[in-house]
């Protein structure tokens, strides 16, 4: 079986390319990081890949909204690229700043506002799956962590019925075990519907506020020592892989 490709976006601000990129070879993939303005020059760069990512970080700063202004450039310079990709049966992702751009750019509906409690939120959250999508094939519930500041998934009535209808609504924050263990509010941000992650084009982009690349080893959980010892005075052997990384793992499969 031919390696599925990724193309990982990154410039201006995009700050969490070596981590994907890693959780993708991880699970077998190869994966270039490719600065947007090599793709404005080469559109045809995306013809080799099957996957592409929007990363998370503050791309330009996030001076004029997080996202914005490199979602401008997408959609000013690479909206026919995109449609030509999307149109093959491929796969995208947008991760937390990558999620605010691909809304900015209009690939995914809505927008991500300001946080209810005005402060950036760094911390873990847990999620459960409610809509169909390859990248969430077979997960049921997970645990991640978010770093936003403009994180709250905001959409007018008339648009979130209709993703409710189409059932695009992929994720949501609910009182898991680790907002529990924290003893913290399970909705961080106050997305409308708990919305964390919405999905597009027959579930094939996914967009999600989490960062599952920071979860894609077993000692990256926060309570990971706690753990530990319960598995030691158990007997039972450590894990190894964290829950983010499934979502990596699905997304090479679909391509087996």
């Amino acid at each position: 079986m031919k390696k599925p490709h990724v193309i990982i976006f990154s410039g201006y601000g995009l700050n969490t390319e070596d981590e994907t990129k890693s959780a993708f070879e991880m699970v077998d993939a190869t994966a270039d990081i490719v600065h947007i303005n090599d793709i404005i020059a080469r559109p045809s760069i995306l013809n080799k890949a099957q996957i592409i990512v929007f990363p998370g970080g503050f791309s330009y700063g996030d001076d004029t909204g997080s996202g914005k202004a490199y979602a401008n450039r997408v959609k000013q310079h690479l909206g026919e690229a995109l449609e030509k990709f999307l149109a093959r049966d491929t796969l995208a992702i947008g991760i937390c700043n990558g999620f605010q751009i691909i809304t900015s750019a209009g690939i995914l509906p809505g927008a991500l506002i300001a946080n209810d409690s005005a402060r950036y939120v760094c911390r873990w959250v847990d999620l459960e799956v409610s809509g169909n999508s390859p990248w969430l094939s077979g997960i049921k519930t997970m645990s991640v962590p978010i770093a936003h500041g403009e994180g709250k998934y905001f959409a007018p009535p008339e648009m979130l019925a209709k993703l409710k209808n189409q059932n695009e609504i992929a994720l949501k924050y609910f009182g898991g075990e680790t907002s529990k263990y924290m003893n913290l509010p399970a909705n961080p941000n106050g997305s409308l519907e708990n919305i964390a992650g919405i999905t597009g084009y027959n579930g094939r982009v996914l967009g999600l506020m989490p960062h599952p690349e920071r979860a894609v080893r077993f000692t990256q959980l926060p309570h990971w020592t706690n753990l530990r010892e319960q598995y030691i005075r158990q007997g039972d052997a450590l894990p190894k892989e964290g829950p983010g990384l499934q979502i990596f793992k699905n997304a090479v499969k679909y391509f087996g």
